[in-house]
């Protein structure tokens, strides 16, 4: 993965669906691709299951589901993109990581209130890229508060 922009704070940017994300690189632990993971009875419905990644037992939400988009077949771009939030460690399964780049929070505007009003609190910001748009997501939000704080 390459550093491109501007001088600035590093996100790791994935694709769901057909829109491009980013979280800041500083709460990604690593990247791993996905296989398979294990059904855990009673959680919630964007939760994939749990995977052992690197000797730890991680939940993993699939942000399909969490965005409401329809399911795809698994395809080898899928990556779970590992994450710590405090002592919380949670992956996030995607259809693709792309690349860590460097977004300078100048660039950074508010979601339009149609998009804020729909994204349930999912997407805190839309950045300009050097060639896209990015939806800042926001972590916490997105794994759930059960897994964020562990209850």
């Amino acid at each position: 993965m390459g550093t491109t922009g501007t001088p600035g704070t590093l996100h790791v940017t994935f694709r769901v669906g057909s829109a491009d994300y980013a979280i800041p690189a500083a709460l990604v632990l690593h990247l791993e691709s996905f296989e398979v993971a294990t059904h855990v009875p009673g959680a919630p419905v964007y939760v994939a299951g749990l995977v052992q990644v690197r000797g730890r037992v991680v939940p993993v939400v699939d942000l399909r589901k969490r965005f409401g988009l329809p399911e795809v077949p698994h395809a080898l771009d899928h990556r779970v993109i590992v994450v710590q939030i405090g002592t919380r460690v949670a992956g996030l399964l995607v259809d693709s990581a792309r690349e860590v780049v460097s977004l300078d929070k100048a660039t950074f505007e508010k979601p339009p209130e149609l998009i804020e009003a729909q994204a349930s609190g999912f997407v805190t910001a839309v950045a300009r890229g050097p060639k896209r748009l990015l939806l800042i997501v926001d972590v916490a939000t997105v794994i759930g508060e059960e897994l964020a704080h562990g209850k």
